[in-house]
């Protein structure tokens, strides 16, 4: 069943969403060669309960970790680790937090030092797609028409969708109704409606969108070992259009980027300091 939020419901909602987005900021003033996936947790973790909330992966459905870290072929749910990352790599971290009784869900996939040049499309074209398909979430609208979006825009560059994970509804649970798959026909499956709030978050390989499974029992992994990306916002239907609760603004200004890309999804201008 779809819970549909209230105004002063989205805000906590958002304030939860810009804890995760300073957290993956702080994440990224950290990753370089040679730092290891357990030392982003901790810095993650810290950050987290020093801004009054709880790290929302720990524990949830028994992970043991406050950060998914999933680097290159690892698409999600990888479990962080001693090994340090290297030249080269791409490292997707997903991070969740709960605050007043409601959850922040939140990922982007970062660039170790120089990475191939088909490896930094992959994390191009998969992040344009996340906003092909944020623009479609909107009152009227169906869960068909965002997954469609996505799955179009990034076939056509020869990628590979994958199928068993999607986004998902978001509040007072982690994972909520409806499911947000990241491929679909317009048109169909449930329709969108003032006050609904969802992680949409594409999930793009670099060759066949089929996976595989660690015997971890939580790390997801391409069937061809090729590299994969995922980026995710929190976003909320407000006067029937998509607005976003999270923000990438803080991981650019670890990253010295400049980027405008957010601005149409956001009533007003976010000042990220």
């Amino acid at each position: 069943m779809i819970q549909i939020k209230t105004a002063e419901e989205i805000e906590l909602m958002r304030e939860s969403a810009l804890i995760v987005s300073k957290t993956l900021g702080e994440v990224a003033k950290a990753i370089k060669p040679g730092i290891s996936t357990l030392e982003l947790d901790k810095i993650a973790e810290e950050h987290i309960r020093d801004h009054g909330a709880i790290p929302g992966f720990l524990g949830l459905y028994d992970f043991p970790n406050t950060l998914c870290m999933s680097p290159n072929e690892q698409i999600v749910h990888g479990i962080p680790n001693k090994e340090p990352l290297q030249e080269g790599d791409i490292i997707s971290v997903d991070c969740g937090a709960l605050k007043n009784g409601f959850y922040g869900d939140h990922a982007y996939t970062f660039e170790v030092g120089e990475v191939p040049d088909d490896t930094k499309k992959l994390l191009q074209i998969t992040k344009e797609s996340l906003y092909i398909g944020i623009r479609e979430f909107r009152a009227g609208n169906r869960v068909g028409d965002v997954g469609f979006a996505i799955q179009q825009y990034t076939e056509k560059h020869g990628y590979g969708v994958v199928r068993e994970l999607v986004g998902h509804g978001l509040g007072r649970e982690m994972h909520e109704d409806p499911e947000m798959p990241n491929y679909g026909r317009r048109g169909r499956g449930k329709k969108f409606k003032e006050g609904m709030v969802v992680a949409i978050e594409p999930m793009i390989n670099l060759g066949t969108h089929r996976i595989n499974q660690l015997k971890d029992g939580w790390t997801i992994l391409t069937a061809d070992r090729k590299p994969s990306a995922h980026f995710e916002h929190d976003v909320a239907i407000v006067n029937g259009k998509p607005e976003l609760l999270s923000t990438f603004q803080y991981i650019y200004n670890a990253l010295g980027i400049t980027s405008n890309e957010e601005d149409e999804f956001r009533a007003k201008p976010l000042v990220a300091s």
